[in-house]
């Protein structure tokens, strides 16, 4: 098994920002701040760091002031343990450090953007405490209970960690940290569109933050995931809950979302305020194309209707 540990990090990449730790009830989480006006979070997902946003957060700072953590277990924020029942790496934890990250730098309302993971931490933080979202933005996801519960032979031989990732551990630490390089190489070139997509540097942090504490924190993330979040997303869905603010789901066309999924008709069942359409990436949107995220992100946050990718 790896012996890695993460090196230093690459402040270089978050053009304008500043960093801070902030301490939270649960975890230590690594925090990328810049900009000033109206607060926007930003929510990366797995096996990423908050630099996925980095070539579209220097022009939010512009007009908003953004905040970019580390989701614990990620990146250089902490990774505490995940308990009996994962608990600590279930949505709602990772989204109540979030909350308490915003009141740290004295926001209480604020819009919010995340991508695959970030986006179901964003998703659980609007149903948790919606008095505190503004507006939503989803990247490249459906909501979880819509998804588990409609699981598709394309879909599941794509997104085949999910499940294995929620093997009991240590078995799929195990197997992953024999050979950490050869992982994130693999796991990052979804459908082999190449890893061209990323800046070398972007990857570069990508594959320092890939350790065996790390992995071992991923796994926790989907073993809650296939519990605990699915069964708080069953019990809201069966209540007939939904998300109260604005939402917009973007995905790639090239994705195994646009591919396999139905993401209009699975956002529609959790919100009455909602705007979406495909753009034409894989999984990892603003990376690939951040033109038209940028876009997409500055309209719908400024209040005006999105235009969609190929009307653009």
């Amino acid at each position: 098994m790896s012996e890695k540990t993460a090196g230093e990090p690459n402040r270089t990449l978050m053009t304008g920002f500043r960093y801070e730790t902030v301490a939270t009830k649960g975890a230590q989480i690594n925090v990328a701040i810049g900009g000033e006006g109206p607060p926007l979070l930003l929510i990366h997902g797995n096996p990423l760091t908050h630099v996925s946003w980095h070539r579209i957060a220097p022009s939010l700072a512009k007009r908003y002031t953004v905040i970019a953590p580390d989701l614990r277990g990620y990146g250089d924020s902490s990774k505490p343990d995940g308990g009996e029942d994962h608990a600590a790496y279930s949505f709602r934890a990772m989204g109540q450090d979030n909350f308490e990250v915003m009141t740290h730098f004295g926001f209480d309302r604020f819009q919010v953007a995340g991508h695959d993971r970030g986006a179901r931490v964003a998703f659980r933080m609007a149903l948790d405490q919606p008095q505190r979202i503004e507006r939503l933005v989803a990247l490249d996801i459906i909501p979880t209970y819509n998804l588990l519960s409609n699981i598709t032979l394309g879909w599941g031989l794509e997104s085949y960690h999910w499940f294995f990732m929620a093997q009991k551990a240590p078995f799929p630490e195990k197997l992953i940290c024999g050979d950490l390089d050869y992982y994130i190489n693999y796991k990052l070139n979804k459908k082999g569109v190449g890893l061209s997509i990323f800046a070398p540097e972007a990857f570069a942090e990508y594959a320092r933050c890939t350790t065996p504490e790390q992995i071992h924190a991923v796994c926790e993330d989907y073993r809650a995931t296939v519990t605990l979040d699915l069964a708080f997303d069953k019990t809201d869905r069966e209540a007939g809950r939904k998300i109260e603010c604005p939402v917009l789901a973007l995905w790639g066309s090239n994705s195994h979302v646009g591919r396999h999924l139905k993401p209009i008709e699975a956002w529609s069942q959790w919100t009455d305020d909602l705007q979406g359409f495909d753009i034409p990436t894989g999984h990892y949107p603003a990376e690939q194309r951040p033109d038209l995220v940028l876009a997409a992100l500055e309209d719908f946050f400024g209040g005006r209707k999105v235009q969609a990718a190929s009307a653009a």
